[in-house]
């Protein structure tokens, strides 16, 4: 059964209007977000480069770091992704370069069999060669 062409008209722009509310809405960010306030924040720097800083806010986010200047840094942070998983990330800074941790990053995947064998057999060949020498 068809509807009459002006009442289809406008079942149309209905439809319309709804699909424009929606993407809209889906469009706008999140009233969390947009609208968050700190809650804390303490720091702290001293004269010899040691300092902190910790804070968090009202959606969520917290982050503390502490360090000495140009040394060392050890820190945290922590927030809900956009799926609504909470994730939190450690990390460590120093002359090795940055070290983070968390079960959000990616990971490499086990060193195959074969290549930890051929490793081992360069290994030893080299090692043996060094000994002939």
């Amino acid at each position: 059964m068809a509807l009459p062409p002006a009442m289809s008209s406008r079942v149309r722009w209905v439809f319309a209007l709804l699909a424009l509310a929606a993407a809209v809405a889906l469009a706008a960010p999140a009233a969390d977000d947009a609208s968050a306030n700190i809650l804390t924040h303490e720091s702290r720097l001293e004269p010899d480069g040691a300092y902190s800083y910790k804070y968090s806010t009202s959606n969520g986010i917290q982050a503390e770091e502490s360090g000495i200047g140009g040394q060392s840094v050890q820190g945290s942070a922590s927030w809900v992704g956009d799926d609504g998983v909470p994730i939190v990330l450690t990390y460590t800074a120093d002359e090795n370069g940055f070290h983070p941790q968390g079960v959000h990053l990616p990971t490499p995947p086990p060193i195959p069999d074969y290549i930890l064998r051929a490793l081992r057999y360069i290994e030893a060949k080299q090692a043996a060669q060094n000994g002939q020498k």
